[in-house]
């Protein structure tokens, strides 16, 4: 629990309390005043305390004598350190401070000079500011108690104080108070602008020192911001040539303000934005990119977006300027801000073909590819655009593939539907691309690159290129083995990208089912009719099936099935067998085998068709292997896959096994977790690489 200072640390506190006033020449106005605000082991009841006692004494020190001005200037001082606590701030408010503040205010009678002349002012605004900033909420208790008719007064001092250091800081902080009791406060902006207080804030522009400038800046920021009224008055005050010199200033608060000032003006309205622009503005602004302040960076970039969007001629005039590489750097910054920014500015300029390629060879690419894994929205759409944009470019083509372009395009999370929209439209443009010298330069790549570049580019092309050139990028030049590679490797994330690429070329690489590619059987087939299906009738065949007799034709056997040619006219000891003994079928599965030979179709159940394709594999009934392995292959799950490429490989099933070979690689977001994944995909290699030799070479028909 919090403990009362000591008695002897009061003394202490009343002894450099006294000296500090003595060392003023004046009276300590009371000896119980303690400065609490500075033992950070006070209660908040003692902190509450020594509010009611300044307060007091503001309320009666009113008077111009060099004590109560001394008394007053202190209260004010400590009042200030105790407004900094948030936790306060309603209690110094509830203690009737703001009246007590504003009395202090007045100004004085005609010929009265005040001792410490403006001071307590100053101390009284920075209180108000304080109160305004730490609790907007008491924005309107301040101005309802009548303190815009003492500000304002207080800005038009200059006309008749004279100048001097202490009114330098008066007038800036007035014009800091109406910055505070305006922000985010629509209906005192309006009333501000209603009550005269834009023209003396204007004029605090002619003043030499770069305080009140910059407070007048910030002041002139709040109250035109979401206020168009606002806005036109301070236009009408021809601040704009002054602004625009005050970019230039040495002092990074002052040219800060300004084109924090002039970025909104400039936004009002195209016409203005013109406006802005004739009065000189572009230069100092693209100068102001390469600020060592953070704020005027970010205004300076977002106003050389707002330039950029004027005409075409203004794209190429800033870039002329230098304003591409201090934005590409802005790309780069830490400041997550500073890159939404940057990105904003660089999507206007990468319109302009010539633009596109400075984008590129001053670095740009890579950062905006980085900034495709923004979550942010607006991000999201610059970024994807600006890569659009320069995709459409021939020569950024290859840069952009090289740096993993297409990856992180495809892996993103855009939420953003025009982010999407340019994604696709990206690809479009890509593939579009994927020709000429365009083509040669990534099988270069392929050939002589990096091993990182090598991936990135043979990722890509798997997803680009066109049928006719797939054999050449794949085959030729080895493109297949580095996506197997890959695909076998260890880390997760390239093992992802080859399973999307190599389903991706295999998906585009034909117009027919990956499961209608093995060769159809050149024997012609012979077919009876369904009323010859175990019919005794001119049966000269009989094969036993779990002890029972199945009627047969050898005329319908012998013609086209090679296995039953061996059993009934070859060496075979069936041969001369009277029953053909048929082990290890069931029944029902030589029966359906049986109508398939003798009418060519069948339907082939889920239940029966494994126990069928072994059959059907057992007496090289081919077509009927092919009707098997594609009921089995609309089955494969997540849970069977493994089992189910077992069987092709036993059963040679060719068609079953690309069928696995495809649901591996396109279901590996869900495969990869389960324990058996990257055994069965090593043993899968060399039967990946056999599919795609095949599916690219010229056996197959292309689209």
């Amino acid at each position: 629990m919090d403990q009362p200072p000591s008695s002897a640390g009061r003394r202490s506190l009343k002894r450099n309390r006294k000296q500090e006033f003595a060392e003023e020449g004046a009276v300590h106005p009371t000896t119980d005043c303690k400065v609490l605000a500075l033992e950070p082991q006070q209660s908040h009841q003692d902190l509450l305390s020594e509010v009611v006692a300044q307060v007091t004494i503001l309320n009666s020190s009113l008077s111009s004598s060099q004590s109560d001005r001394l008394t007053a200037k202190r209260a004010a001082h400590l009042l200030s350190e105790l407004a900094e606590n948030e936790l306060i701030v309603d209690s110094i408010v509830d203690c009737g401070a703001v009246p007590a503040l504003l009395q202090h205010l007045k100004a004085p009678e005609p010929g009265v000079t005040k001792p410490y002349e403006h001071e307590v002012e100053q101390g009284c605004l920075l209180i108000l500011a304080l109160l305004a900033k730490k609790q907007p909420q008491h924005q309107q208790l301040i101005v309802d108690a009548g303190a815009l008719a003492y500000l304002m007064d207080l800005l038009k001092r200059h006309k008749t104080c004279g100048n001097s250091p202490a009114l330098t800081g008066l007038l800036t902080s007035a014009a800091n108070a109406i910055n505070n009791l305006a922000a985010g406060n629509s209906s005192i902006k309006t009333r501000v602008g209603m009550e005269g207080g834009i023209p003396p804030l204007v004029e605090l522009f002619e003043f030499d020192d770069a305080k009140p400038q910059s407070a007048a800046a910030g002041a002139l920021l709040s109250l035109a911001l979401k206020n168009n009224e606002n806005k036109n008055q301070i236009l009408k005050l021809n601040v704009l040539p002054t602004l625009v010199l005050m970019l230039g200033s040495e002092h990074a608060t002052t040219h800060c303000e300004a084109v924090s000032v002039i970025s909104m003006l400039a936004s009002y309205s195209p016409k203005m934005t013109t406006k802005v622009l004739l009065a000189g503005s572009l230069q100092p602004v693209i100068i102001l990119l390469r600020s060592c302040c953070f704020k005027c960076q970010k205004e300076a970039a977002r106003l050389v977006g707002i330039f950029a969007r004027t005409d075409s001629d203004c794209k190429v005039h800033i870039a002329q300027r230098g304003a591409i590489p201090p934005l590409i750097d802005m790309l780069k910054s830490p400041h997550a801000e500073l890159r939404e920014m940057s990105g904003f500015a660089i999507a206007t300029l990468v319109e302009d073909p010539h633009n596109q390629v400075g984008i590129a060879y001053n670095g740009g690419i890579e950062p905006l590819l980085n900034l495709l894994s923004s979550k942010k929205k607006t991000v999201q759409h610059n970024a994807t655009f600006c890569v659009y944009r320069l995709a459409e470019n021939e020569d950024n083509v290859v840069d952009i593939i090289k740096l993993g372009g297409v990856q992180k395009l495809l892996d993103g999370d855009f939420t953003a539907k025009s982010a999407k929209k340019f994604v696709g439209n990206t690809m479009e443009v890509l593939q579009e691309k994927m020709h000429g010298r365009v083509l040669k330069q990534l099988l270069h790549l392929i050939r002589f690159g990096e091993k990182a570049v090598q991936s990135y580019v043979v990722l890509a092309l798997a997803h680009l290129c066109s049928s006719d050139d797939q054999k050449i990028i794949f085959v030729d030049n080895n493109g297949l083995a580095f996506l197997v590679d890959l695909l076998t490797s260890r880390n997760l994330n390239k093992k992802r990208e080859a399973s999307m690429a190599l389903y991706s070329l295999a998906i585009r690489s034909t117009s027919i089912s990956p499961l209608d590619t093995t060769p159809s059987s050149m024997t012609p087939q012979v077919y009876l009719c369904e009323r010859y299906v175990n019919n005794p009738a001119l049966s000269d065949v009989t094969f036993l099936v779990e002890g029972k007799r199945f009627y047969a034709h050898r005329i319908s056997l012998l013609a086209s099935f090679d296995a039953f040619r061996a059993m009934l006219d070859g060496v075979y000891r069936e041969k001369e067998a009277k029953d053909i003994p048929i082990p290890n079928i069931k029944w029902v599965v030589f029966e359906l085998m049986m109508r398939f030979i003798y009418t060519g179709t069948v339907d082939v159940n889920l239940d029966l068709a494994q126990d069928l394709l072994r059959a059907a594999d057992q007496y090289l009934v081919d077509g009927l292997k092919r009707s098997c392995e594609c009921v089995i292959a609309q089955d494969i799950s997540l849970g069977n896959v493994s089992q189910l490429y077992e069987l092709s490989d036993s059963m040679n099933a060719m068609s079953l096994r690309r069928a696995c070979i495809l649901f591996l690689l396109e279901q590996f977001e869900k495969l990869s977790v389960k324990p058996w994944y990257n055994c069965l995909l090593r043993r899968v290699a060399p039967d990946i690489i056999e599919f795609f030799r095949s599916l690219l070479g010229s056996g197959i028909d292309k689209k």
